[in-house]
């Protein structure tokens, strides 16, 4: 079985900005910088036919490139208790537009379509209930924001998991259009 998934990988300068003020909520597992994306679309774990006929389906996906700017932190609860950290994104048009599109073109492959509510981020740390309180990071990082960085393709990720968190291995890139239609 191969566990998959679509992302946007931040380009380096981005990824170290994050990885620079990450800290200061204990017991938390903070990611490293192979494991900083965007989730565009979890797929989860299908068998090697399924995510042949996946690795093929995104390409036929046709998107223009797009900018967008890091703007604020925030975090996830469930059941009331906090479950992971993240960095925002801004604007969140063009992010979901296309993870609109790859979940068409997923359900035309028989995958069932996202129910969740779609909200462009990238996680920062994950957290159990033995981690610390969030909120002096929250506060501390409420501001942070970035110039525009750009994507230029997306990619299908497959997740290995493993003691120290999962291990994203790249399986394809898929090129975006340029911006304003194909050339």
């Amino acid at each position: 079985m191969h566990r998959l998934f679509v992302g946007l990988r931040p380009p380096a300068s981005i990824r170290e900005r994050l990885l620079a003020l990450m800290g200061g909520i204990p017991g938390a597992r903070w990611q490293n910088d192979g494991q900083l994306h965007i989730t565009l679309r979890y797929i989860g774990e299908v068998d090697r036919p399924l995510a042949e006929d996946i690795a093929l389906g995104l390409g036929q996906v046709h998107f223009p490139a797009f900018e967008v700017a890091l703007h604020g932190v925030g975090q996830f609860d469930s059941r009331g208790r906090p479950n992971a950290v993240w960095a925002g994104i801004r604007p969140h048009d063009q992010v979901s537009q296309l993870h609109h599109k790859l979940d068409k073109a997923l359900a035309r492959l028989g995958l069932e379509p996202e129910h969740r509510a779609y909200l462009p981020h990238i996680t920062l740390a994950r957290m159990n209930g033995a981690a610390g309180v969030a909120d002096r990071f929250l506060a501390d990082h409420a501001g942070l924001s970035s110039p525009p960085f750009g994507f230029t393709h997306f990619t299908l990720f497959e997740s290995h998991l493993a003691g120290e968190g999962a291990i994203y291995e790249t399986i394809e890139r898929y090129p975006l259009d340029p911006p304003g239609g194909l050339p």
